[in-house]
């Protein structure tokens, strides 16, 4: 069950629940490139906390209606909006969308989040990263998650959204292309395959690069420009 603390900024929190839920088992620690460190804990895409928020998302959260909906991947740093790639993919949105024509959702291991809600639990109270498992068991069972947690969100504004589109590489790509298949609801997803394959380095730790590349971030803009103009 939730609670509205103020709905103009998506703080929403778990009302008396929140502090029923195990506490996250820590994995590691991992450093960003200013010194700031985050304990890694473990995948949240298996805890209740998750699934429950999830559920009310797709069973109750009132989602607003645009014309064009972007899927953008959840990132380290929380709130997500206050991560440097975040700040830089809002950038590129807004160079050519007005705000009353898109609504932003992010997803990947938190599951399928409306960017407003940002600030609910257990969204802004978990880090993870997929990019450093190599449990192909993880693996597989995160691509079945989300692959459901993306259908059933693509399914319930199939009506709400006109255009949809899908910014990721890696296992979130994947998965996106799965629940594409699946709902049979059109994303169009970026960056593309050629553009992948073109930046692909295998001697790399995460072979596909970043989203934050220029090549990358050049074809997600020309894609939301090509989108708009449908």
């Amino acid at each position: 069950m939730f609670r509205i603390i103020n709905e103009k900024k998506g703080d929403i929190e778990m009302n008396e629940r929140r502090g029923t839920y195990p506490p996250p088992t820590v994995t590691g620690v991992v450093t960003d490139r200013k010194n700031r460190s985050y304990l890694i804990y473990d995948p949240p895409f298996y805890r209740p906390e998750f699934e429950e928020a999830f559920l009310y998302i797709v069973n109750e959260y009132y989602i607003p209606p645009r014309e064009i909906a972007i899927f953008i991947p959840c990132a380290l740093r929380k709130p997500y909006s206050s991560s440097p790639s975040h700040k830089l993919f809002h950038r590129v949105i807004g160079e050519v969308l007005t705000p009353d024509r898109y609504h932003v959702v992010i997803f990947g291991t938190c599951g399928v989040v409306p960017s407003e809600l940002e600030l609910m639990f257990p969204f802004r109270n978990y880090h993870y990263m997929l990019g450093k498992c190599t449990d192909p068991a993880v693996l597989e069972d995160f691509h079945e998650i989300e692959t459901r947690r993306l259908v059933a969100y693509l399914t319930k504004t199939k009506d709400i959204y006109k255009k949809r589109i899908a910014y990721c590489i890696g296992p979130f790509r994947r998965a996106m292309e799965a629940a594409w298949e699946e709902s049979g609801i059109d994303v169009k997803i970026l960056p593309t395959q050629p553009v992948i394959a073109q930046m692909y380095d295998i001697d790399c730790p995460f072979p596909e690069g970043s989203l934050s590349m220029e090549e990358y971030i050049s074809e997600f803009s020309a894609g939301i420009s090509s989108v708009a103009q449908d």
